[in-house]
């Protein structure tokens, strides 16, 4: 997953040419987080709108300086009618510190995804002032906020400002949590069927890590206009790399490939239930926004609105095929070993594939899908060579 600022154009009126030394600006550059609200039209079809940000700060009088004042207008894209309440996260950087009195207008709808405009921007609500947001975590709802100036903070800890529905930070929480509940009952499956736990706790550490790199190429691959470092992870890029490195590693500390796969597998699904439950919170991998009385109220770090819980649907998903490898694992009800694990994986495969299409993030190539499953069967085929060989 990703932190980052949202694209938005800004106007810091700034004279160009200027030393920056010469318009006071600090060594550190300084960020504003603000966060407003609307309502979504209640007929029609899912239509664009634009709110302009506009900021002045505080103590400064007369004619204001260079970076005393910002505006910015930011377009949000796919908002549904009827879908209740919308807010939109803005980061304004490069301002001077302090605190800053910030206004923010709904411009209007803008042209609709079916190529019509809902109605012209010079109407009376082109002009409509907005409110700040504020979140309620017990009521779960959006909320008008209290009208009060703003402080700025250090540009690079503007990901960790509060936004509605949105608990920055916890996502690395809940993957560490995941990996020690993975590990921990790997070991004690294991321990059960008196293989030792040592040398399978090294092999799964360095898949871990492996698949870690996969996950963060394969998001490479899908988003090259992304930077690496600051970039997210593909959890496919993971389930691709790291039963393979895996299955080699066990091969080659003459581990049974296919005991060690079943009894990782209930472990790895619960693990992506925990994370999923990070990537809602965090407000990354968001599903499209929704009227439906099935949508939950989340945001992607930028835009908050009524969605498809895509990450929730994924996490009952890694729970419920992770309780079913459990019980098969447990009762040993299986002739063949690895057999619960190759089917865990490809069920998971499938309802994953299913889910990305309701995700507000669209595929940027057609071709995703057939790489994918291609890269899943090859998987597959080489964990059955290598568990064939090892066999033989």
């Amino acid at each position: 997953m990703a932190l980052g600022s949202p694209a938005g154009r800004s106007e810091n009126e700034q004279p160009t040419g200027e030393p920056e030394a010469q318009t006071g600006t600090t060594a550190e550059p300084q960020a504003l987080v603000v966060t407003r609200w609307f309502d979504a039209l209640q007929d029609g079809d899912p239509y664009s709108a634009t709110v302009r940000f506009s900021g002045r700060r505080v103590g400064p009088t007369g004619k204001p300086q260079p970076r005393d004042r910002f505006t910015q207008e930011e377009t949000i894209d796919g908002i549904v009618p009827g879908s209740g309440p919308v807010s939109i996260t803005a980061w304004v950087s490069g301002l001077q510190p302090g605190e800053w009195n910030v206004g923010a207008e709904l411009i209007g709808p803008g042209q609709g995804t079916d190529g019509h405009r809902g109605f012209s921007r010079w109407q009376p609500l082109g002009a409509q002032p907005l409110q700040p947001a504020a979140w309620s975590w017990r009521r779960w709802a959006l909320a008008a906020g209290p009208a009060i100036a703003v402080k700025t903070r250090w540009a690079l800890l503007a990901p960790l400002a509060r936004s509605p529905a949105v608990l920055p930070g916890i996502y690395p929480a809940l993957a560490v949590v995941g990996a020690v509940v993975a590990l921990s009952l790997q070991a004690a499956i294991l321990a059960r069927e008196h293989v030792p736990v040592g040398r399978s706790l090294v092999v799964s550490l360095v898949a871990l890590m492996v698949g870690l790199v996969g996950a963060k190429l394969w998001y490479a691959v899908l988003h090259p206009d992304e930077s690496v470092v600051k970039g997210g992870w593909a959890v496919d890029g993971f389930l691709i790399v790291a039963p393979l490195v895996a299955a080699v590693a066990m091969l080659a500390f003459s581990l049974p490939i296919g005991t060690v796969l079943d009894a990782t597998s209930p472990g790895l699904f619960f693990a992506v239930a925990i994370g999923r439950l990070g990537c809602f919170f965090t407000g990354c991998c968001a599903g499209r926004c929704t009227n439906s009385r099935w949508g939950v109220w989340s945001s992607d770090r930028r835009v908050g609105a009524r969605r498809v819980p895509t990450q929730l649907l994924e996490s009952v998903a890694g729970l419920a095929i992770g309780l079913v490898a459990l019980v098969l694992v447990l009762a040993d009800i299986v002739p063949v070993r690895g057999v619960v694990f190759v089917a865990a994986f490809g069920i998971y495969a499938i309802v994953r594939q299913s889910l990305l299409r309701l995700r507000a993030e669209q595929r940027t190539s057609v071709r995703t899908l057939p790489l994918t499953a291609a890269a899943a069967v090859v998987v597959l085929l080489v964990i059955a060579g290598l568990s064939v060989v090892q066999a033989g």
